[in-house]
């Protein structure tokens, strides 16, 4: 599939999006740049070695965000873990 057509949700898809998209829509939608969810993922998990760069790959469906960061992601972003894990096997899907 091509980068072009990611994220485009099907009627097949009930209005699913990949992980990629959630994680962009919701942090614009709470006015975040990448390095301000990068820094406060940092100071939620008390982890530092998450940077805007890794975000940055979330965002453009490089990499995709293990279990222990959708955790976090889920309380930075104020966005349900069931929905970031759907997110994460639709956009596993869209990549088959």
């Amino acid at each position: 599939m091509s980068a072009g057509n990611r994220g485009q949700a099907s009627p097949m898809t009930n209005g699913a999006e990949p992980i990629w998209d959630l994680v962009r829509r919701a942090r614009k939608s709470r006015g975040l740049t990448q390095y301000q969810l990068a820094d406060k993922l940092a100071d939620l998990s008390h982890n530092h070695s998450v940077s805007r760069d890794e975000v940055a790959r979330w965002e453009r469906g490089k990499r995709t965000p293990g279990p222990y960061w959708r955790r976090w992601l889920s309380v930075a972003l104020d966005v349900p873990s069931d929905e970031l894990a759907a997110a994460v096997r639709y956009g596993r899907r869209l990549r088959w």
